[in-house]
Parts: C-alpha cells; structure tokens; sequence
C-alpha cells in the first residue's frame, strides 16, 4: 500500500478489494467471534425449516446465476 495515503478513501479500487479480502479472511478466521443477531438466527430458523417442509424447492448455483442473467435452462 502507498505510504502516502491516508485514508482508506484515496485506495485505487484494486488497493481497496485486497483491503476488503484481507479483512473478510481475518474474519473468516475467528467465525465464532463475529456476532449473530437474534432476528438473524430466527430468519435461519425459518429458512431451516421451509427447506425441510420442501427439499424439492432447492435450486443449484448455476440455476440461479443461469436464471439471474436471464438465460434459459437448459
């Protein structure tokens, strides 16, 4: 990183996306550390469940980017 910068504001958008996998990859280290919010663990909970209800509903990765994009399944 540029000695002369001296805010995370005047990073080049390259400097900025190693700054944020850096932080992510520290995070990622320690998960038990980042907090999880109540209503975050309810909306699990329900996701949870619905998937239980349904299993057929799930679709895979490349369905959704596929479907996103606005391509048609093959």
């Amino acid at each position: 990183m540029d000695p002369d910068v001296t805010s995370v504001f005047d990073l080049s958008p390259a400097e900025k996306l190693q700054l944020v996998e850096d932080l992510w990859d520290d995070l990622a280290a320690a998960p038990d550390a980042v907090p999880v919010h109540e209503w975050q663990k309810r909306e699990l909970d329900r996701r949870k469940a619905k998937l239980a209800e349904n299993p057929g509903s799930v679709r895979t990765w490349d369905h959704v980017k596929r479907r996103v994009r606005g391509e048609r399944s093959r």
